[in-house]
């Protein structure tokens, strides 16, 4: 199959986020697969710390509004979107009070890992995946970056998978190495469930859901294949990937950057 649409649910991308190789890879790899004559969407949190007026975003009215509950509470998701001129690239931004305004991306200013951490992927995997569908576009392959997006792959294999934008996608996952370090509480299974993602199925699933590597583990369980975001990264995870039979891209240098991405993608396509 010719991949001719990605689907990027992105964790940083540049300029929104400075100071980051990871926010730097979240710009060029789409702009790059973008200028190879493939169509995109981007996908990022509207973390806290984003200026929204120094990058011009502005909220999406006709995708915005929709509640996602998680344990039984009421979440307003809100659609941003902004332009990277330079790239020719739109980024739409997943955005709520409760997770995201005023607050950083794992920690804290002091160093401390947010308590709902693991809430805050529910959110954001579904609060992308039910935009895709408000979009009406149907992507090939998509790419999964960082800890914020570890469950889009369960809910896509599971919950979403016989929603047409999503019946023969294919989901990669670029690991960066960073994860929560706090044991999931108790009831984050119960959380996850939806639709036909049950509590039954989760259990079935055969992932420890009191492990502080759990968000790795779902990812490896349901995506189709695994890069290591740069050198030096997420060695484990790679290791990981291979033993379970996954395809894996081990980060590619500038020379070749984009064909080893586009080359993976059609692999995994098949």
């Amino acid at each position: 199959m010719k991949v001719q649409k990605v689907l990027f649910i992105s964790s940083e991308i540049s300029p929104y986020l400075t100071d980051s190789s990871n926010a730097e890879l979240g710009l060029k790899l789409p702009q790059m697969v973008q200028e190879s004559g493939r169509q995109i969407r981007t996908f990022m949190p509207r973390w806290g710390i984003i200026n929204e007026r120094r990058n011009q975003l502005h909220e999406v009215i006709r995708l915005s509004g929709m509640n996602i509950i998680i344990d039984d509470t009421d979440h307003t998701l809100v659609i941003k979107v902004a332009s990277v001129p330079s790239a020719r690239i739109q980024v739409y931004f997943i955005d709520n009070d409760d997770y995201f305004h005023h607050r950083g991306m794992l920690t804290d200013e002091e160093g401390a890992e947010y308590t709902d951490n693991y809430e805050r992927t529910i959110f954001y995997a579904r609060g992308v995946l039910e935009t895709v569908k408000k979009l009406r576009w149907k992507p090939d392959i998509i790419h999964c970056h960082g800890w914020i997006a570890a469950l889009a792959p369960l809910y896509i294999k599971t919950a979403y998978r016989d929603d047409p934008p999503f019946l023969d996608a294919k989901v990669v996952f670029s690991a960066y190495g960073e994860q929560p370090t706090i044991v999931p509480p108790a009831s984050f299974r119960g959380s996850v469930a939806f639709r036909g993602l049950t509590d039954k199925v989760l259990r079935q699933s055969g992932v420890d859901f009191s492990s502080p590597t759990l968000l790795e583990d779902l990812m490896l369980q349901f995506s189709d294949g695994v890069i290591q975001a740069k050198p030096g990264v997420a060695e484990s995870t790679i290791a990981r990937a291979n033993e379970k039979g996954l395809p894996t891209l081990i980060c590619p240098d500038e020379e070749g950057f984009i064909s080893a991405y586009t080359d993976f993608y059609e692999t995994v396509a098949g």
